[in-house]
């Protein structure tokens, strides 16, 4: 876990379901101070209540630039700084469908949550952190980003970039305290996953050599080895969390 961990502060985006709120409880565990971000604001003021520790949640839209810029102002306001940005809020999209018959709207909507949501979190973050010579910063990929899922142009493409990001920032800020990695997981089980169509899922599943899904608890654990003090030389790369899938 993590060192020095109640002095941490970190910023989750989608943090009031599946994969976000279960980084969210890895890390309260530890004692970190969590600013929790997300668009559903009925859902965040339940997620608040169950988790212990110290905490405060902000309402914000991860692809509108100045709410983002204002969570992070306020957050610096509220614990002081940020240590640790895992931005995990993301979409679909539409799925299950060729490449020909993809709406453009569908494209630019993942694209905008997915990358552009990532990007922004983090350009309004790495200021903070380079003042302090200390981050992390974890971008939730997806083994799609790497393979490419068939029916899932728009998921696939956005979680691509997010890893070329990470690949990117890992290098530009080598030379200072902070990392910048990504996590690709195969399929995990969460909500999201429930609300895609059958064939897709089995489709995603049968291409897993253990021939199931990833569950959130290993995911959470992997992300809270990602950004913890101990992972200190891993920049700029993208875990795998894909129960064999991976070839590289």
């Amino acid at each position: 876990m993590l060192n020095n961990s109640e002095n941490k502060v970190a910023l989750i985006t989608g943090a009031a379901s599946g994969l976000g709120f279960a980084i969210a409880q890895k890390l309260t565990e530890s004692g970190v101070k969590l600013a929790l971000l997300d668009i559903d604001n009925e859902q965040l003021s339940k997620v608040k209540s169950l988790l212990h520790g110290e905490n405060e949640v902000y309402p914000a839209d991860v692809t509108a630039e100045q709410e983002v810029k204002s969570v992070i102002e306020a957050v610096q306001n509220r614990f002081g700084t940020i240590h640790i940005l895992i931005n995990s809020a993301g979409i679909v999209g539409k799925t299950n469908i060729k490449s020909h018959d993809a709406a453009t709207e569908n494209i630019k909507k993942v694209m905008d949550v997915n990358f552009m949501g990532s990007f922004l979190t983090s350009k309004y973050c790495l200021p903070l952190m380079l003042e302090q010579d200390y981050g992390r910063i974890l971008h939730i990929a997806s083994i799609a980003g790497k393979e490419g899922n068939a029916g899932m142009l728009a998921y696939s493409a956005s979680k691509a970039a997010v890893i070329a990001m990470a690949k990117v920032q890992g290098k530009e800020y080598a030379e200072t305290g902070i990392t910048i990695n990504a996590l690709a997981p195969a399929v995990i089980k969460t909500a999201m996953v429930e609300q895609m169509p059958n064939e897709q899922v089995k489709y995603m599943t049968d291409k897993i050599p253990k021939k199931r899904c990833g569950t959130l608890d290993e995911f959470a654990s992997m992300a809270a080895f990602i950004v913890s003090d101990e992972n200190s030389f891993s920049t700029g790369f993208t875990f795998d969390l894909s129960g064999g899938r991976a070839t590289y």
